[in-house]
C-alpha cells in the first residue's frame, strides 16, 4: 500500500497538471472563437468567387484545364493537420482517413504526391517514407492567406502542368465546439459548380477584356481559396478539439484527485487507528 507521502505527492503533481490543462483549455477556447470567426467570414468571398467562375464556365465557350477531367495517372493529396499534439483525435482521424484512401486506391508511391500542411502530417508521412513533394510547417494559429499563398499557388500549378491529374484535400470540418468531421474533397478538376445557382450574375457583371481571360485568372485563385478555406476550417476544428481534450483532461484530473484524497484520508485514518491501538496495548501491558 502506498505511503501517505507518496499519495500526497501524487495529489500535488496531479493538481499542478490540472492547472496546466485548465489554462490550455481557456487559451484554446479563445483561439477557437477567433478561428471560427475567420472561417465564417471567408465563406462569402469564396461563394461569390465560385458564383462568378460558375457563370462564366456555364454560359460561354471558354475552356480551362481545371474544368476538364482527364485520366488520373497521379493524384495530389493535401493533408491539413496541426503542428502540435494534445488535440484528442483531431490528427489521428485525418491521417487514418488519408492512409486508408491511399492503401485502397494506389499500389505504388509513384501514383500519388503529398502536400503536407502541419508538422504532424508531415512527420507521419516522413516516417513511412511517403512521397511528400511540398510542405509548410509552423503556421500561425490564425493564418493569413499570404502564409500559404506560395504553397497553394505551386500546388495548383502542379495540376496545370499535368504533374498531377487530380487534387484531393483532407481536413477536419468545423461543425461545433464539440463536433469536427473529417472531410475529403476533390479540389481539381473543378466539377461541382452549377450555373443554375448563378442566374443573377449575368445582369450584374460585364467582363473585360474577355470572359476567357478572366476565367484563366479566376480559376487558379478559386482553387487556392479552397485550400485556404479548408485551412481556416481546420484551424477552428483544431482549437475546438484541443479545448475539448484539455477539458476532458481537467475533469479526469479532478476525478483522480478525489480518488487520491479519499485514499489519503483512509490511509491516514488507518494510521491513527493503529497508533491508538498501540497506545492502548502499551497501557494494558503496564497495568
Amino acid at each position: 500500500m502506498a505511503s501517505l507521502r507518496d499519495i500526497k505527492q501524487r495529489i500535488d503533481s496531479t493538481e499542478k497538471t490540472q492547472h496546466i490543462t485548465k489554462a490550455m483549455e481557456m487559451v484554446s477556447a479563445s483561439k477557437m472563437s477567433k478561428a471560427e470567426e475567420n472561417a465564417r467570414s471567408f465563406v462569402p468571398y469564396s461563394e461569390k468567387l465560385q458564383e462568378v467562375v460558375a457563370h462564366i464556365a456555364a454560359n460561354t465557350d471558354a475552356t480551362h484545364p481545371m474544368l476538364q477531367k482527364r485520366d488520373v495517372k497521379k493524384t495530389g493529396y493535401v493533408i491539413v493537420t496541426s503542428d502540435r499534439g494534445l488535440a484528442g483525435a483531431y490528427n489521428s482521424n485525418i491521417l487514418r482517413a488519408f492512409h486508408q484512401t491511399v492503401e485502397k486506391r494506389h499500389t505504388s508511391k509513384d501514383e500519388y504526391a503529398i502536400i503536407a500542411i502541419g508538422r504532424v502530417g508531415y512527420e507521419f508521412c516522413a516516417k513511412r517514407d511517403l512521397p511528400v513533394v511540398k510542405s509548410i510547417l509552423g503556421l500561425a494559429d490564425q493564418p493569413n492567406f499570404a502564409d500559404i499563398k506560395k504553397l497553394a499557388s505551386e500546388t495548383v500549378q502542379m495540376y496545370t502542368d499535368e504533374e498531377i491529374d487530380e487534387l484531393v484535400i483532407f481536413y477536419n470540418h468545423y461543425v461545433s465546439a464539440i463536433s469536427q468531421v473529417v472531410t475529403t474533397k476533390t479540389l481539381l478538376p473543378v466539377t461541382e459548380m452549377e450555373a443554375g445557382e448563378t442566374s443573377s450574375v449575368e445582369s450584374q457583371y460585364e467582363y473585360e477584356p474577355s470572359e476567357e481571360e478572366i476565367l484563366k485568372t479566376l480559376l487558379p485563385q478559386y482553387a487556392e481559396s479552397l485550400i485556404y478555406g479548408a485551412l481556416l476550417d481546420g484551424k477552428a476544428s483544431e482549437h475546438a478539439a484541443r479545448m475539448t481534450a484539455m477539458k476532458n483532461a481537467t475533469d479526469n484530473a479532478e476525478e483522480l484527485i478525489g480518488d487520491l484524497t479519499l485514499a489519503y484520508n483512509r490511509a491516514r485514518q488507518a494510521g491513527i487507528t493503529q497508533e491508538i491501538t498501540e497506545i492502548i496495548g502499551g497501557v494494558a501491558a503496564l497495568e
